[in-house]
């Protein structure tokens, strides 16, 4: 399984941990991960969950052998757009992980990885789930809502 191999990859990556430089974690540590038809059909959600908690405790242990003592955190979304699971990690703590949007830190991945497996259309967004321009317009004094996605999170530093 092609998916399952990217994600325990993902602990043999370089990791930068630099608290006073969030671009370069961010650069550095974020990776994008597909599937291939087969996979999202074949694999179960608890397979992908459990590689990435075997991924999450390898780079718990890396983090420790680098002597590393401060916050760290790695954590996973499912970015529907792209039609991909995204991972990374960052001297962050759950609650101020680098996101512009709203997000709800949880330890559940099941339903993440879920959503992914059973997005049909990866990266499509169909035109009913975009906003109308216009209606949004005419509609000034309100904001749409803007829903958090769920993203799951692992502390993976030896202090929180």
């Amino acid at each position: 399984m092609v998916l399952l191999t990217w994600i325990n990859e993902v602990a043999d990556q370089p990791l930068v941990l630099e608290p006073t430089d969030r671009r370069v974690e961010s650069e550095t540590n974020t990776w994008s991960l597909g599937a291939t038809d087969e996979d999202r059909s074949l694999l179960s959600v608890a397979e992908v969950v459990a590689a990435f908690e075997r991924t999450a405790a390898a780079l718990r242990a890396h983090i420790r052998d680098l002597g590393f003592s401060g916050v760290a955190t790695f954590y996973v979304w499912h970015d529907q757009q792209a039609g991909q699971l995204r991972c990374s990690a960052g001297s962050v703590p759950p609650d101020a992980l680098p996101f512009g949007g709203a997000y709800v830190a949880s330890d559940d991945l099941g339903p993440v990885v879920e959503r992914f497996l059973s997005d049909s259309k990866p990266g499509f967004v169909s035109s009913s789930d975009l906003d109308d321009v216009q209606s949004l317009s005419e509609q000034p004094e309100t904001e749409p809502e803007i829903m958090p996605f769920r993203v799951w999170v692992s502390v993976v530093g030896a202090s929180r």
